[in-house]
């Protein structure tokens, strides 16, 4: 009897579905988040077949590309998202744009309404490639004479290189439930060639050399080039600054490090920034925020820059590089470069201009909560992921981070709800990491359904609310625009009543003396703990 089910099952027909699943597992893929439905019901019964991969049932599909953009981002991996047709689809949307302008490598499985017969109006049809090509970096649209297997492994491929993006699949549902046949398309080929930069290293040479005010910017495209960076800075005694997407690239706790410029940044980082005469950038992309929207930034200043993508012909020098690899180039040459002593001395008197003291406040601060909380938490080196709005911007300020791929937030497309499943995410990728979600009272609220994914999943993160009853962000433009016109006070449920309903813990905060007792108990539970803390309503980034 054994032996005639082991025949049947070495003679079982393969499906596209189930090629799609072995080849999933052969790419590496171990987790998938995802929101089952009709169409994509037989991907779903090939992985109730496999141990190899852990699917996520989130509750809501927008929540599952953030979860995967929270693995991705702290496992250098790629996330893979799995939802069905129509709504299933486009719920994803919001999710799929945030990973396009933060550069994050996802595959999204997306079921679609059978090829045939698919004219004429189709219960949850929906144009899947027209929908998303302006916010992902390729869409496939699996025919009958595609091979999934090969699809996969150029949609991978092509998520994971160059400047990284999410890629979307249309899975019809019969080519999914169809016999697998394999077809010979493109092979996709890895280009391992190292380039030779020789003739920009003396360029950039000859820029440092002749700067009196060097200064060193990091953005999110030079992630992976932190000890490189490092290496450079501490050898030429150069300050730095960073990008919110840049922060961890550098320690802040360092005294070369002047903060995060732009907008919202620092006020050392932007002075410092002004009056220097050589500004030499690793991985920025220069967005508005960055460069406070000025038409004219840098026209005192010579720039060179070095990114994936060329930004500005008004640049003194481009480099089109990984920084990593041209770095690596440039730390091996025989280069003598000192940062003159009066300028590294202007910079740190900069810095020390300006010192918070909110301790002395009758109310919570965030900049307060938020330094506590680095202090506090700095033995465990967590993960920190963030939503969006004041408290977002204040962590940049006021939270160390003293590593790469710490610092999870959603920088060019700023979405609200974006931290909880992005949290849950990072930490299905590091479980033995501290997680923690700094969040706003109004972000929480766009994603708390899944609380139930933590309370189902066990997933100990840690959940920082900054509740001032307002859209904090919005309020404070209103202030200064609209003459104090608002339409953003929030009138919140009760967040520690609602972690009961989904049975976990949580403690509210008031005062200061409440405040390192509470964070305390939340690191000490064993699973999901909310900490919510009521801070001044008027308070400004």
């Amino acid at each position: 009897m054994t032996s005639l089910l082991n025949t049947v099952q070495k003679t079982k027909t393969k499906t596209t579905a189930s090629v799609l699943v072995e080849t999933l597992i052969e790419l590496g893929t171990d987790s998938v988040f995802g929101y089952p439905g009709a169409a994509v019901l037989s991907i779903y019964n090939e992985l109730s077949c496999t141990d190899k991969i852990t699917h996520y049932l989130v509750r809501h599909e927008q929540a599952a590309v953030h979860a995967a953009e929270g693995y991705a981002r702290t496992s250098g991996k790629v996330g893979v998202v799995l939802v069905t047709s129509g709504p299933g689809y486009t719920n994803t949307i919001t999710g799929i744009a945030n990973a396009y302008t933060d550069s994050t490598p996802l595959i999204v499985l997306a079921g679609d309404v059978p090829t045939s017969g698919s004219n004429g109006k189709i219960f949850q049809k929906v144009n899947i490639k027209a929908m998303s090509e302006s916010c992902a970096k390729k869409v496939y649209v699996l025919s009958k004479d595609d091979d999934i297997k090969q699809v996969l492994e150029e949609a991978f491929h092509v998520a994971n290189t160059g400047v990284k993006g999410p890629v979307v699949i249309a899975l019809p549902r019969d080519i999914l439930e169809s016999e697998y046949r394999s077809r010979t398309i493109n092979i996709v080929e890895n280009d391992l060639k190292t380039k030779n930069y020789s003739y920009a290293v003396e360029k950039l040479n000859k820029l440092l050399s002749d700067a009196k005010k060097p200064l060193v910017l990091v953005g999110g495209g030079a992630l992976n080039a932190s000890k490189e960076i490092i290496e450079f800075v501490t050898k030429y005694n150069l300050p730095l600054v960073s990008t919110l997407m840049g922060i961890g690239i550098y320690p802040s706790d360092n005294s070369l490090y002047m903060g995060m410029v732009g907008i919202n940044g620092a006020y050392s980082a932007n002075t410092v920034l002004r009056n220097c005469d050589l500004l030499i950038s690793f991985g920025a992309a220069f967005s508005d925020r960055s460069t406070c929207k000025k038409m004219n930034f840098g026209e005192n200043t010579k720039i060179a820059s070095v990114n994936l993508n060329l930004i500005s012909d008004n640049f003194e020098l481009q480099i089109k590089a990984d920084v990593k690899e041209f770095l690596n180039q440039y730390l091996n040459r025989d280069i003598v470069y000192k940062t003159d002593d009066q300028w590294i001395k202007q910079t740190k008197a900069i810095k020390e201009e300006f010192i918070s003291d909110d301790n002395e406040q009758n109310c919570l601060h965030s900049s307060y909560v938020l330094a506590t909380l680095s202090e506090y938490t700095k033995q465990y080196n967590p993960i920190v992921v963030t939503d969006v709005g004041q408290h977002q911007m204040l962590t940049a300020q006021f939270y160390n981070f003293n590593s790469p791929g710490k610092f999870i937030t959603s920088g060019g497309l700023g979405t609200m709800g974006f931290g909880l499943p992005a949290a849950i995410g990072a930490h299905i990728a590091n479980p033995d990491n501290l997680v923690l979600n700094i969040t706003g009272d109004g972000s929480f609220q766009m994603n708390l359904q899944e609380l139930a994914t933590c309370r189902e999943h066990n997933i100990p993160i840690k959940i920082i609310i900054m509740n001032n009853g307002y859209l904090g962000m919005v309020r404070q433009i209103q202030e200064k625009l609209y003459k104090n016109c608002y339409q953003v006070q929030m009138t919140n449920p009760d967040f520690v009543k609602i972690a009961e309903a989904y049975d976990l813990f949580a403690i509210r905060v008031t005062g200061h003396d409440e405040l390192i007792p509470a964070i305390s108990k939340a690191i000490k539970h064993k699973g999901t703990a909310i900490v919510d803390i009521m801070i001044d309503s008027f308070e400004e980034v």
